[in-house]
């Protein structure tokens, strides 16, 4: 099953791109609740909740959401899509029943969320300080897209900081636990409704969400744990990748604070075109000239490729547009294995004057071929004939 829509997924889930897998779950659920057609009375709730359902069929994979991160849909292969819509088609959706996603009161009034299995999520309320993801844009040349590259790229960005090692705290001193939190960087409170227990959590104010309070901080970052620079990285650019792909570098974005993990690095590679090369997928087309004696009496000639020149044999009464084909002469596929062809497109270059010779041999030619050397135009001229009543 193909995608069924080419819209971004982290912006149908309402996610950010360094989202992490609890965040992409409950984004997904509260959407799936909000437009399952057993709840919903909008007339394209069933359209949406199968476009949020694929979203987080992609995204919730951790292979699937690494191929989607780095070529977009285009990466994405017949087998990454799951998700059976013709379930959909038939009311079913899928067998997710509304009442299969999780009960909203436990949400609102206190109640833990369950797991799969039963169990309850205790996972710290802590937020994480992961560092920001960065996008940097590399234009290649058409070869290079083809045959794969490496480049060498210069970035400004925040990174650990050397004199603490990220940590934030002067060296040789260290952070202590936030009394009023517990080290849990959040503040829990309960309030008694007609409904039950409210239960609601803030950011705790006193160590900002961090959990843990720097006494001393590093003097050189001033207790971010962070310091700018400009990083020189090694880019490997696949074979056969295409203009607007982009790749994702783990890691290599912004330096999260005080010690936490770093976000991505995003390349967006665009490519130069090409003076006689075009791309069409994986296939490759360009045009070659011949004269007319070589397409009337065929010949071998060298026609060039990305990676070299070959011999070409051009067939005897080849006609002017005629698409020849190159055999694996394209660009490889990202996917899979080999490649596409190359083809060419004939154009006969007819001389646009002839000296006395050339004239008297070619009227020579005329005269001996008689209507032989034109039968299209005969037949051509005899249907107007026809048409016209003569």
């Amino acid at each position: 099953m193909a995608n069924s829509s080419n819209k971004d997924y982290y912006e149908v889930l309402g996610v950010d791109r360094d989202a992490d897998q609890d965040e992409i779950k409950k984004a997904y659920r509260e959407l799936a609740k909000k437009y399952h057609p057993d709840r919903s009375d909008d007339p394209e709730a069933g359209e949406k909740f199968k476009e949020i359902s694929e979203a987080y069929d992609i995204l919730s994979d951790p292979e699937k959401r690494e191929k989607y991160d780095r070529y977009g849909h285009a990466g994405l292969g017949q087998d990454d899509y799951s998700v059976n819509f013709d379930d959909f088609a038939g009311g079913d959706f899928g067998g997710i029943g509304f009442e299969d996603i999780d009960d909203i009161f436990d949400m609102f009034f206190g109640g833990r969320r369950r797991t799969s299995r039963g169990r309850s999520d205790r996972r710290s309320s802590r937020q994480s300080k992961r560092g920001k993801d960065l996008k940097y844009r590399i234009e290649i040349d058409f070869e290079e897209a083809v045959t794969g590259t490496e480049k060498e790229i210069q970035i400004p960005r925040e990174v650990s900081c050397d004199e603490c090692g990220g940590t934030g705290a002067e060296p040789g001193s260290s952070s202590r636990t936030c009394p009023k939190c517990g080290g849990q960087g959040r503040i829990r409170t309960t309030q008694r409704t007609p409904f039950g227990q409210m239960a609601s959590t803030q950011v705790c104010d006193e160590c900002e969400g961090e959990g843990e309070i720097i006494e001393n901080p590093c003097p050189q970052c001033g207790g971010s744990g962070t310091q700018r620079e400009r990083s020189t990285l090694t880019v490997d650019i696949p074979a056969g990748i295409r203009d607007g792909n982009q790749l994702r570098m783990s890691g290599e974005g912004q330096a999260g604070q005080r010690g936490a993990r770093p976000g991505d690095l995003y390349i967006v590679v665009n490519v130069r075109d090409h003076e006689i090369f075009e791309r069409r997928g994986d296939d490759i087309h360009c045009e070659v000239p011949i004269n007319f004696v070589q397409a009337a009496l065929g010949d071998e000639i060298e026609v060039p490729t990305v990676e070299d020149k070959v011999k070409f044999q051009i067939p005897e009464g080849t006609q002017p547009g005629d698409v020849l084909r190159l055999r694996n002469k394209g660009v490889p596929h990202l996917k899979k294995s080999g490649k596409g062809d190359q083809y060419i497109h004939v154009k006969v270059v007819i001389p646009r004057s002839l000296d006395q010779e050339q004239r008297e041999l070619l009227e020579k030619f005329a005269e001996i071929s008689g209507d032989e050397i034109n039968p299209e135009g005969k037949s051509f001229f005899r249907r107007v004939k026809d048409a016209f009543g003569g």
